[in-house]
């Protein structure tokens, strides 16, 4: 008789039948429970500064918000295609031709439930048991697991200032090994706030091709970006694929709505999938997102970008004199990667104390990988001009009495 070997007591839930492996591949969002913890202590009364979550300050524009009563007035919430109405792809297509130039077909398009389910849906289908895909470390938590949900494996590559903590085409190329199925690139970045440089990942793109890989482009920060006109990796070549979202550019994150751009020969499989695991995303956010592309909602998304730039502006040299080393100036997104090493142990450390002293709440590093994660940490200032000035007062008068 054959025994039976027993579970792994981490594969068994209290009451309940035994969870899958891969659960226990994808770790806490540390960031979740420091907003708890922030919340909490705004509840009691304390004048808590929230620096922590990468969400704007700002929300969806009145065209929008006018075209969600139209569309809900209308009836206009059942399924719609799984790839997204007509009307919203050819808008996207479009944008992509006035903003970046390109002629990209709406039949290209996928529209999603957020950035999130375009990475997923991406995943699913581009990665097998076992595949590895770069990334670099510090980089967004969510990515990595995003592959690991899929049963592949997050291959992290150590990235530093001398490389605006970004992957390098020499990077790529000295981890990739036989495992390796394609990269999972953010540009601009979180945490970092900074992008590849557009030679270098054309140069990035070129090797990943030249070995068959898949390249995998996360473009949300894209809109948000601070330097020169912004170039979308759709430009290196019909086989690179490109996410977005609504959600920062548009200020419009709990509306849950994004998209893929993927190679015309990919568009059936991508279909398949997203009709099986999501029908489609949010219909009436479909029909409200349309108004995004009118003249009077890009006036006011350029407005918010522009705040967003005299925030970095301010906020990069504030905390350079208040005793915090920031290496690399943040080039997009609403980021800063602080270095603390001169005034605190360690990330974590300087965070509680920060949250508990000063009631100010910003991010350790431990989230976003492990590479120096202790002496880094993230400061979000999507927040208003005031708050981020009374937060630089604080920190000072902390760092100042340690």
């Amino acid at each position: 008789m054959t025994s039976r070997l027993p579970e792994p007591a981490e594969r068994r839930s209290a009451g309940g039948p035994r969870l899958a492996r891969r659960v226990d591949e994808i770790a806490p969002f540390r960031v979740m429970e420091l907003v708890k913890r922030a919340s909490a202590l705004a509840a009691a009364g304390h004048p808590v500064i929230q620096m922590n979550i990468g969400e704007p300050d700002f929300t969806a524009p009145p065209p929008v918000v006018a075209a969600l009563h139209r569309a809900a007035s209308q009836g206009l919430s059942q399924y719609t295609p799984a790839l997204g109405i007509e009307p919203l792809r050819r808008a996207i297509a479009r944008d992509y031709g006035e903003r970046h130039g390109l002629d990209i077909s709406p039949s290209r398009i996928v529209v999603t439930a957020g950035a999130s389910a375009a990475l997923l849906l991406a995943c699913c289908a581009l990665v097998d048991v076992g595949d590895h895909v770069l990334m670099t470390d510090p980089s967004y938590p969510c990515n990595r697991h995003f592959v690991a949900a899929f049963d592949g494996v997050p291959a992290l590559v150590p990235v530093g200032p001398e490389s605006r903590f970004q992957m390098t085409r020499a990077l790529l190329e000295s981890h990739w090994n036989g495992a390796t199925a394609g990269a999972l690139l953010a540009t601009p970045a979180n945490p970092t706030g900074t992008s590849i440089p557009f030679s270098e990942l054309a140069g990035i793109v070129d090797a990943i091709r030249a070995r068959g890989g898949f390249s995998l482009i996360d473009e949300i920060y894209l809109g948000l970006s601070y330097e020169g006109r912004p170039r979308s990796a759709l430009e290196l070549g019909d086989d690179v694929i490109v996410c977005n979202s609504f959600s920062k550019t548009f200020s419009m994150t709990g509306w849950r709505l994004g998209w893929l751009v993927v190679p015309e020969s990919l568009v059936p499989a991508f279909e398949k999938l997203a009709q099986n695991l999501f029908i489609c995303a949010s219909a009436l956010a479909q029909h409200a997102a349309l108004a995004c592309f009118e003249p009077e909602s890009l006036a006011i998304f350029e407005a918010q970008r522009e705040s967003f730039r005299r925030r970095r502006d301010f906020i990069v040299p504030a905390l350079r004199e208040a005793g915090l080393d920031v290496p690399v100036t943040p080039d997009g997104a609403f980021y800063v990667w602080i270095d603390c090493a001169r005034v605190a142990p360690s990330s974590m450390s300087f965070a509680e104390r920060l949250l508990e002293e000063a009631w100010v709440s910003i991010v350790p590093g431990h989230d976003f990988g492990t590479h120096l994660a202790d002496r880094y940490l993230r400061l979000s200032y999507a927040t208003a001009q005031p708050q981020l000035e009374e937060a630089v007062r604080r920190m000072s008068r902390l760092i100042g009495a340690r």
